[in-house]
């Protein structure tokens, strides 16, 4: 079992669904959130959102999914970015779970 976070644009949202249902993930969560960022780093988690004093209307994505739904939900998203020219890529990272009830 996995934890997949998925951050991205609020206009985002209806790509991530459809990456997600590609990848038998069926079941997921939502949360709007603001990502900001005050001045200029040049570490990636630094990076995550954009330069300068922005605020950007953002959504949180996750799921417990199994490690090869995750994997491959991870994958598609590589390539929606790699195919989108987006200003504020979609990130996303992988967490396992030890336990759950």
């Amino acid at each position: 079992m996995k934890l997949l976070v998925v951050t991205c644009l609020k206009e985002c949202l209806g790509d991530i669904s459809k990456i997600f249902k590609e990848a038998n993930i069926d079941v997921f969560s939502t949360s709007e959130i603001i990502g900001q960022k005050q001045g200029k780093g040049t570490n990636l988690l630094e990076d995550w959102f954009a330069s300068g004093d922005e605020k950007v209307e953002s959504m949180m994505i996750f799921t417990f999914t199994p490690s090869a739904n995750a994997k491959q939900g991870m994958e598609l998203i590589k390539i929606y970015n790699e195919t989108h020219d987006e200003k504020f890529p979609v990130r996303t990272f992988i967490m396992p779970v030890e336990k759950f009830l």
